[in-house]
């Protein structure tokens, strides 16, 4: 009696957890319509751990491939995080101080023209607080090289460096640079061996290192036509510029500010790690108090750490840590609340967009959709 018990619950509970499995994925396949979106993988984290995963829509558009969990992204933005975790590493090590001179670490000048008494720091280069801006581009370092560029005082802003938030890729590709100076490796070779592998994630910075069959293609919506067009560029391999690579200048080429390809599961577990403030399974990656520095808000109106942001109007009364990003036509968030232990992990490689208080609406849907289908009914057993 007890067996066939035991075995009717068991049955009961997987045909409950099926139904409310299928009844998240309905919900979140009406927003992929209202958005048009080409497809979209999610990750769902509950109690330090992913409790739930699924791939919906396509890959490839034109060959009507379907997207599965394990394919990869790149997932612009958030790639940002990567380089962070990897600074606060050095950082521990005593190679370097968040305090340092950043054009000091560079290895050119890096001063404000209309301020050039007050010193660039690091922690202003993490935070978006150090005065750079992306105006005459960021794809390589020659742009605010005073030796290589006669305009590189339009790559500053008008305000006194440490005092005002201003979204600047420059500044994570300089901060790439200086990962390389100072660890003697390349830049996407660090972050394999020292965040990557240690976690048991597959991904990474470098194209040619990767599966090619698993990358997820990305597609730019054009309103007026209401179609999409693919976005090769997202996974050029660069093999040139590789090739004639200099340690400590040519890291743009990995693009340390938005080059990471990952798939929504392995985002999901790296997420776990700074929800345990830099440890998972066992593996510490930073300490707690590095972890903390990165998610605490150095900026009050954009709630921004290094690499971190604080969003507290993504999901109603819920407090959430984490990053977005967007290129190509891809749009991706991870956002966790480290107190209680839960996450979301959302990519899409392409969506008709709409945006309110500067963030997608479709993410927003997704997020809350997740949040209550997924996350909440599991609580509720």
């Amino acid at each position: 009696m007890k067996y066939f018990l035991t075995a009717f619950l068991v049955v009961f509970m997987f045909g409950a957890a099926t139904a409310q499995n299928e009844k998240a994925e309905a919900d979140f396949q009406k927003i992929m319509e209202r958005y048009s979106a080409v497809g979209a993988s999610v990750a769902v984290v509950k109690d330090g751990k992913i409790i739930y995963t699924h791939a919906f829509g396509l890959k490839d558009l034109e060959n009507k491939k379907p997207l599965n969990d394990q394919d990869i992204f790149r997932i612009a933005s958030i790639s940002k995080s990567f380089s962070a975790t990897a600074i606060m590493q050095l950082v521990e090590s005593g190679k370097i101080s968040l305090d340092d001179d950043f054009g000091d670490l560079v290895g050119f000048k890096i001063r404000n023209p209309k301020f050039p008494e007050v010193k660039i720091t690091l922690r202003m280069a993490l935070s978006h607080t150090s005065s750079l801006n992306d105006s005459q581009g960021y794809l390589n370092l020659d742009v605010i090289n005073p030796g290589k560029n006669a305009d590189w005082a339009k790559c500053y802003n008008d305000y006194l460096p440490g005092s005002k938030f201003n979204y600047c890729n420059l500044n994570f590709n300089l901060i790439g640079t200086i990962l390389e100076k100072k660890s003697g490796e390349r830049f996407d070779t660090y972050i394999h061996k020292q965040i990557l592998k240690p976690l048991g994630l597959y991904g990474g910075y470098c194209i040619d290192s990767l599966d090619s069959a698993r990358f997820v293609q990305l597609y730019e919506y054009h309103s007026d036509t209401k179609r999409y067009t693919p976005s090769p560029a997202a996974y050029a391999p660069r093999r040139t510029e590789i090739a004639n690579y200099v340690m400590g200048y040519s890291t743009p080429v990995f693009s340390p500010t938005g080059g990471m390809k990952i798939s929504a599961a392995d985002l999901a577990k790296y997420m776990i790690m700074h929800m345990n403030y830099g440890t998972a399974n066992g593996v510490k990656i930073i300490s707690k108090k590095s972890a903390k520095k990165m998610q605490t808000a150095l900026s009050p109106d954009e709630g921004y750490g290094f690499a971190l942001r604080t969003a507290n109007n993504l999901i109603p009364g819920v407090n959430l840590k984490g990053h977005t990003g967007s290129a190509y036509g891809l749009y991706s968030n991870m956002f966790f609340n480290p107190k209680e232990k839960f996450g979301f992990v959302i990519i899409t490689n392409g969506i008709n967009a709409t945006y309110t208080d500067g963030f997608p609406d479709f993410s927003r849907e997704a997020i809350n959709c997740l949040y209550q289908t997924v996350l909440k009914q599991s609580k509720a057993k």
